[in-house]
Parts: structure tokens; C-alpha cells; sequence
């Protein structure tokens, strides 16, 4: 394997179509604020490197990027790429990723907005990430042990599972299909629109007017405290424990609870069965 230690490259595509190399201690960064400079690399290992120039892995196929971060200026870093593994790297890139296919990531830190747009087979551990519109897109992702914070996330997406992690973010997971949320906390408004075939198990839930408009929700063991206007136009069933603030209008609602303080049923079309635990 090619070693290339402890240099700096500045110009376009400076490293362009790199092959079997190890990159170690390099800088990308300088006056002529090149482009590209992995562009179409294969087979390529970068460690406790930095990156300021744009589009750095575009084309990429079968790297690992470690102890790497990415400034604000670095943007849109890994683009129609394959296989890729990720381990403590940090970025403030925008457009972080963005039509990716078998991407591993551990240990890292995103501040983005639009990352992860369009990949598949995208699985995230450990990590913390911030953002707009996280995931836009994607399938079959895997995300666990994350610290999520922003607005419209997981949305049009397929195939997901959520593990073990905390969600800070307004309108997510919108016009999802084939989702499953275990053992985490789900804080922000209006989540869940217009979805398919959400599960959501042993989950804390903080919304205003979550999952409306949606077919096939379950809920197992979760609680949803604050959780005012839910299930307009959906279909759902399970159990919740605790108390629920109202219900509005599902189509179908299926519950054993243990409270909810308000049931409005000011449509003809709907069906509500409330089964309430007694203490």
C-alpha cells in the first residue's frame, strides 16, 4: 500500500483517482482552493487528516476515514460513494452525504444541513449529528446510540430502525414506510405524517399533534406525555402507558391506556376504542 504522511495539497483533484494508499497527517487546504481532491480514489485509508476543499470523496469506492474532521468549507464531502466506513470523524459540512451506499459510521460528530440525502445502507452508531432535513430520502438505515437535534428529519424514507437514541426535532418522520423506533425519546412537534407501518416500542413521545394522517401505527410500552391532537385521520393501535393530553378524530384507534384527558370526536368517520387500566 501507498503511504502519503504528513503533506498538504491545495490544487484540483490533487489527489485524484488514487489507488490501494494509505493518507496519514495530511492537510487539504490552501490558496488555490482546489476541488475533488479524492475524487474516483479506490481502495484508500485517510487517518488524522483535515479537510477545508469541497466534493473531497466523490465516486469513492471501498475507504476509511478515521481521527478526520471537515470544516464548514469542506462541503458536500462524500458523494455518490460506496462502501465506506467511518470512525471519529467530525464535520460542519453541509450536504454531508448525499446518494451513498454502504456507509458505516461510529464515534462521529455531524453539524450539517441536508446530510445523509438519498443513501442505502446507511448505519450510524454512536454518534451525535445536528440539521435540516436529516436522512431526506434514504432506505434501509440503522441508527443507534444517536443524539439527534434539528427540523425534518427522517423524512420519505424506508426501512428504518431507530435504537437507544435521543430525537430533538420538529416534523419528522414524514411519508415514512416501514419503520421501527425502540427504547428512545422523541421530542418536537407534528411528528409522523402521512406514514406508513411505524412501530414504536418501549419510546417516550413529546408532540403537538403527532401522527396524523398515517395507516398502521403500533405503539408498544411507550409513553406520551404532552401529546396533545393525535392520530387525525390515522389508523393505530397498542398500548400507552401513562397519560395521553387528546385524541382527535383517527379513523381507527385501538388503545389500552391509562388516561386521556380529552377524546374529540367531531368527524363521521371514525372509530375510537379506549380500553382504560384500572389502578
Amino acid at each position: 500500500m501507498k503511504e502519503i504522511k504528513n503533506k498538504t495539497f491545495e490544487e484540483e483533484r490533487s489527489l485524484y483517482n488514487l489507488s490501494d494508499a494509505l493518507v496519514e497527517g495530511c492537510n487539504f487546504s490552501g490558496k488555490a482552493d482546489g476541488e475533488s481532491p479524492l475524487k474516483e480514489s479506490k481502495y484508500i485509508k485517510v487517518i488524522n487528516s483535515h479537510f477545508d476543499l469541497r466534493y473531497s470523496f466523490w465516486h469513492v469506492t471501498n475507504g476509511v476515514v478515521e481521527d478526520t474532521s471537515f470544516s464548514s468549507t469542506a462541503r458536500a464531502p462524500f458523494w455518490y460513494s460506496k462502501n465506506l466506513k467511518l470512525n471519529n470523524v467530525t464535520s460542519d459540512a453541509v450536504k454531508v452525504f448525499r446518494e451513498c451506499e454502504n456507509v458505516i459510521i461510529e464515534n462521529s460528530s455531524f453539524i450539517s444541513e441536508e446530510p445523509f440525502w438519498k443513501c442505502s445502507n446507511l448505519n450510524v452508531n454512536n454518534s451525535k449529528l445536528a440539521g435540516f432535513y436529516a436522512f431526506f430520502g434514504s432506505k434501509t438505515v440503522t441508527v443507534n446510540n444517536i443524539e439527534f437535534t434539528g427540523k425534518y428529519s427522517f423524512q420519505y424514507i424506508k426501512n428504518l430502525f431507530i435504537n437507544n437514541s435521543k430525537l430533538d426535532t420538529k416534523d419528522a418522520f414524514w411519508h415514512c414506510k416501514d419503520v421501527v423506533v425502540s427504547n428512545s425519546v422523541i421530542k418536537g412537534e407534528y411528528i409522523g405524517w402521512y406514514s406508513k407501518n411505524m412501530t414504536f416500542i418501549n419510546c417516550t413521545i413529546e408532540s403537538h399533534q403527532p401522527f396524523c394522517y398515517s395507516k398502521n401505527l403500533k405503539f408498544i410500552d411507550c409513553k406520551m406525555p404532552n401529546c396533545d391532537l393525535a392520530f387525525e385521520n390515522s389508523t393505530v393501535k397498542g398500548n400507552i402507558i401513562g397519560e395521553i393530553e387528546s385524541i382527535k378524530n383517527p379513523i381507527e384507534c385501538n388503545l389500552i391506556v391509562d388516561n386521556v384527558k380529552d377524546v374529540i370526536e367531531d368527524s363521521p368517520l371514525h372509530k375510537v376504542y379506549l380500553k382504560i387500566r384500572k389502578p
